[in-house]
């Protein structure tokens, strides 16, 4: 699949809804997955994730939650509607898709909130680092 298509997006949309399997999960103690459980348990907000070009422009990744399922997944050109905005240049999205620590990623700022109440967003932090972790299993091409 190529990085940033329609069915790229699509596939995201199944991965982070489905949430981590039983081998991801025993990697890390049942009470940090408690507590993403708990924190995705209701959740209605949305994600556009942007992809900064070399040539100046942007697109997006936009991830909508309702209920702590993720129902949809689209690649635009504006993240009007969402109610976080994050974006990174090229070479983090390809050191995510490489496997680089999500956290790390999200913990210096290569991936930066660009808009959004940071607050409320940190309050979900670890379901969201487990969210773009499992974005980047997602096997994906870059395109050029």
């Amino acid at each position: 699949m190529i990085f940033f298509s329609t069915d790229w997006a699509e596939a995201v949309r199944g991965a982070v809804d489905a949430g981590p399997d039983d081998a991801l999960r025993a990697t890390k103690l049942e009470t940090y997955w408690g507590w993403i459980d708990q924190a995705r348990a209701d959740y209605g907000e949305s994600w556009a994730l942007g992809r900064c070009k070399p040539d100046g422009h942007t697109d997006y990744l936009l991830l909508r939650w309702e209920r702590g399922h993720c129902v949809a997944a689209t690649v635009t050109a504006t993240p009007s509607e969402a109610t976080y905005v994050l974006s990174a240049d090229a070479q983090t999205w390809h050191d995510l898709l490489a496997g680089e620590d999500t956290g790390r990623i999200v913990m210096y700022r290569r991936l930066r909130l660009e808009r959004g109440e940071v607050l409320s967003f940190f309050r979900i932090i670890y379901f969201f680092v487990e969210s773009v972790a499992a974005i980047g299993r997602v096997p994906a091409t870059l395109d050029a």
